[in-house]
């Protein structure tokens, strides 16, 4: 499934610049970043509920904000792009 995942984590001091730092961390392992806080992300079933407390486990609740929305399928039919930096498509061949 793809999910988009945005947050808004309050930097005011050094542990929420901390947070910040540990959530990005978080979303790139699961996907690729499209905005500064917003990761699309294919995961399974599994690897969405690990990801979900991941995040969850680095924010504070009362200060930060963190959605995680699950995309129609296929998301290239629901979602248009404009401007520079194009997302990757998750079902094309990787090339190294």
């Amino acid at each position: 499934m793809e999910v988009l995942v945005t947050y808004d984590v309050a930097t005011d001091n050094a542990e929420g610049r901390r947070r910040l730092r540990r959530v990005a961390q978080v979303c790139k392992n699961y996907g690729q970043r499209v905005q500064k806080s917003v990761f699309e992300c294919l995961v399974n079933q599994a690897q969405y509920e690990q990801l979900v407390r991941d995040l969850v486990h680095y924010i504070d609740e009362k200060e930060d904000n963190l959605r995680i929305y699950r995309l129609r399928e296929p998301a290239g039919k629901y979602c248009k792009h404009f401007g520079v930096n194009p997302s990757i498509n998750f079902d094309d061949p990787l090339v190294v």
